[in-house]
């Protein structure tokens, strides 16, 4: 990975350099042996005004494949500055599934324009796929496959692959189907080739099919590839047709995306266009971050409430204070600590054979054993400070109880979450972190409470 980076980041400067004293020939010369996706990263880091230069002196197959490379907001900001002819020919070319990506981050109007320019046959498949819902496999999956028949010998199907291979998306699953469509069996491209010439297709394939629906989520697209190993998944209509695959690339994509959307959920970042935020403007990354922390405001009232109502005991031993910090401290890291492993947990499916009891109560034990060890440090050391026993074993027995308790809640609010069909990840680790906080207070306080009561201060 960082290879790559520094590969790009040698050709976007030499790129640059040659752009800018118009030297076009020998730009066009270093970006020939470039591969295109560090071609991509080169024209993406270039100033907006050398962009659409760079990008017309690539050949046009290469532009295709450059483009779809892009980030969105570049391919935006190039069919801005490209002529009509040029975006039309290049929309044209472009992979339906990358296409429709494009189009979901274009204006409404200009996705209209384009779609009406499309050839009948893009058109139709174009706006077939944005029919689908967001985040399903009918969004995600490519329309460019081979297909073949049972009838077909070994040898038909290998005629059939070699005219067809350039145009799809890949070649080696090989999925079968019957006059309607519908899908019937699948060979691999090794099983094609070591098959007897002559033999039919329906002796060689394999008749049952791991497939996803169209409306099946993208997320779960993802899971049954890399349950199976797959290099593609074939994807089905509600009539069982095969209307396209999604192939591994597309969900190394959707694991980045949903990877990024849980981690800006668990640290209360207000979910967005996540592949864009370090480029938005300021004021739309705070309103993104502002939600949560006025709902974190609100809880952190209940903290407020707490220690006021506790001022006697307080004023009676005022170094009970000194404690305060450390203990809502260790109660938000272990709450966070339990959430984050269930919420990945959940992702990748192993809380589901775990079973949610077993997960709760494995979180809790290991809450009060982080509590019980770190008694053994926190006793001696308050005891010292304070100059009291008795505080110091009221921070000591409400530390076991609060990490217990953070635990509990670190594991079973995301759950809660999933059960009711909500995303576990806004169950975010400072909004469990200001729930034990007042939880934590208060236990701290009436556990010195009771225990002042009953041995004095010595």
């Amino acid at each position: 990975m960082g290879e790559a980076s520094a590969v790009s980041e040698v050709v976007a400067r030499q790129l640059e350099s040659l752009l800018e004293v118009g030297n076009y020939d020998g730009a066009k010369l270093l970006l020939q042996p470039v591969q295109p996706v560090d071609a991509a990263e080169a024209i993406g880091t270039l100033p907006r005004t050398l962009q659409a230069l760079a990008f017309r002196l690539l050949t046009k197959d290469e532009a295709i494949e450059v483009y779809e490379y892009l980030e969105p907001t570049v391919q935006q900001s190039l069919l801005e500055r490209l002529r009509s002819g040029e975006v039309l020919e290049l929309v044209e070319e472009m992979a339906p599934d990358e296409r429709v990506r494009l189009f979901d981050e274009l204006p409404a109007k200009v996705v209209r324009r384009l779609l009406a320019e499309l050839s009948p046959a893009e058109r139709r498949v174009t706006a077939q796929m944005l029919g689908y819902a967001a985040e399903t496999a009918g969004r995600l999956m490519t329309t460019e496959f081979i297909d073949l028949k049972e009838f077909h010998s070994a040898a038909q199907a290998l005629d059939i692959v070699r005219r067809r291979a350039r145009d799809t998306e890949t070649i080696y699953s090989l999925y079968v189907t019957d006059a309607s469509r519908h899908l019937t069996g699948m060979v691999s491209l090794r099983d094609l080739v070591t098959a007897d010439p002559e033999q039919r297709l329906g002796d060689v394939m394999t008749r049952e099919v791991v497939n996803v629906s169209t409306d099946t989520e993208q997320e779960e697209v993802a899971r049954v590839i890399q349950r199976y190993d797959f290099l593609a998944v074939p994807v089905v209509d509600r009539e069982e047709r095969l209307v396209g695959i999604v192939t591994v690339d597309d969900v190394i994509d959707v694991i980045q995306q949903e990877a990024t959307r849980d981690l800006y959920a668990a640290g209360a970042v207000q979910a967005g266009d996540e592949d864009d935020y370090f480029q938005s403007n300021l004021f739309t990354v705070a309103r993104r971050r502002v939600v949560w922390l006025l709902v974190l405001l609100v809880a952190n009232t209940g903290t407020s409430a707490v220690i006021a109502a506790e001022q006697p005991v307080l004023r009676k031993v005022v170094v009970l204070a000194a404690f305060i910090p450390l203990l809502i401290g260790t109660g938000g890291n272990v709450g966070a600590q339990s959430s984050t492993v269930v919420i990945r947990g959940l992702s990748t499916q192993r809380i589901q054979s775990l079973g949610a009891g077993r997960a709760i109560w494995r979180e809790s034990v290991a809450g009060a054993l982080l509590g019980l060890l770190m008694v053994l440090a926190v006793v001696p050391w308050a005891a010292h400070v304070s100059g009291s026993w008795v505080v110091a074993w009221a921070a000591g027995l409400s530390l076991v109880a609060i990490t217990t308790l953070a635990a509990t809640a670190g594991a079973a609010l995301p759950l809660l979450f999933d059960r009711f069909g909500l995303d576990p990840a806004l169950m975010s680790a400072p909004f469990i972190a200001t729930a034990t906080d007042v939880a934590g207070v208060f236990i701290y306080l009436q556990t010195a409470s009771w225990l002042l009561a009953h041995f004095g201060g010595d």
